[in-house]
């Protein structure tokens, strides 16, 4: 899978972009605050309709604008693709596969597969549940649309039954309705657990030899999913737990309170581990997360590194250069100094400044 280019219009601060890539590792570098890692969300977008930030569609856009442009050209299985995606400030965003228009924005999740790792990621360890179901979420609508169709679905009915539990606060006529989202919530969660147990257990499989390598051997890291309820109690912790909900107005009980745990030895680094050890436990989920793509797809997914190797110390930036082999890599910094240093093959250069983009070789 290879991006070819992307195009930009009243993009963030960009008025007009036209960037071609090379099929190996491309490099932007530049100050702070320039422009940089709005390339790599404009291609996150692309690939996930979604900004890695979290930020809505509006804060993408241009200031004083009302719309913004993505277009994004991309190779894969020896075919030719065109995504376009169109940001309103006021609507609903558009998007377009190859000219035809999608009627929803999960009908393109998964064309194009990519694997993001910024400094926030380095933390995930150490961050709350919320973060770590993140990445198993995003990861697995890349990988399996009937996953992806069962968690819309799932936030939709866990919305709709949170609201009702707040409505039932002052009109009990309601309370017969709450079965039918009680019998949706354990279907699609059920669903759910399904397919993250899988998912952690194919992961537990790479990241053990991967985080050994990084660790020299001398660690053993093993990566677990601890679901908030299993699937065979759902549905009766869901009415036991029913009381509660009514009484704090929210649901309880399910898998968006799940979580995963990581341990060396009897450890639980989540708390326990010093910041080296969640590091480099981050760093191997990260490029197990690679090796789990090409598994399932068949494909190599394109690698984009946001100013992540200022965070790690050299043997660790090493063994994620090393790392990245024949895959299509964009990677920003602020200087060049630590591939020149090493003299690690870099294909093309770009440097931006406020907005600006030039290329350099």
């Amino acid at each position: 899978m290879i991006i070819q280019s992307i195009e930009l219009a009243d993009y963030r601060n960009y008025e007009r972009l036209s960037l071609k890539f090379s099929d190996g590792v491309n490099i932007f570098y530049g100050d702070n605050a320039q422009g940089k890692t709005n390339i790599l969300e404009a291609i996150f977008v692309s690939a996930t309709t979604r900004s890695h930030r979290g930020s809505r569609d509006r804060e993408l856009i241009r200031f004083d604008r009302e719309e913004s442009h993505i277009r994004t050209m991309l190779e894969k299985s020896g075919m030719e693709y065109k995504i376009d995606m169109h940001l309103r400030r006021f609507n609903t965003k558009g998007i377009a596969v190859n000219g035809q228009k999608i009627r929803k924005a999960s009908e393109l999740i998964g064309l194009l597969k990519v694997v993001f790792f910024s400094p926030e990621d380095l933390s995930i360890i150490k961050d709350g549940p919320s973060a770590r179901r993140r990445f198993i979420d995003i990861e697995l609508c890349q990988l399996d649309q009937s996953y992806l169709f069962h968690l819309n679905q799932y936030n939709k009915v866990l919305m709709n039954r949170n609201k009702l539990l707040k409505d039932l606060s002052w009109d009990n006529s309601l309370y017969d309705s709450l079965d039918v989202w009680d019998e949706q919530l354990i279907r699609y969660g059920c669903q759910i657990i399904d397919r993250r147990e899988s998912f952690v257990r194919e992961l537990n499989q790479i990241i053990s030899g991967i985080h050994g390598n990084l660790s020299g051997g001398k660690e053993n890291l093993y990566l677990g999913y601890e679901p908030d309820v299993k699937k065979e109690l759902f549905e009766r912790k869901v009415k036991e737990s029913r009381e509660r909900d009514l009484r704090l107005k929210q649901t309880s009980v399910g898998p968006h309170k799940d979580d995963c745990i990581f341990s060396i030895g009897n450890c639980d680094i989540r708390r326990f581990g010093s910041q080296g050890q969640q590091r480099t436990a981050a760093l191997a989920l990260k490029l197990s997360e690679i090796e789990l793509v090409k598994k399932v797809s068949h494909d190599t997914p394109v690698l984009l590194l946001d100013d992540v190797l200022s965070e790690l110390d050299s043997s660790r930036q090493n063994y994620l250069l090393d790392s990245i082999g024949e895959i299509q890599t964009i990677i920003t910094c602020t200087g060049l100094e630590e591939f020149i240093n090493r003299r690690f093959e870099v294909d093309k250069i770009f440097k931006v400044v406020n907005g600006t983009v030039s290329v350099e070789n």
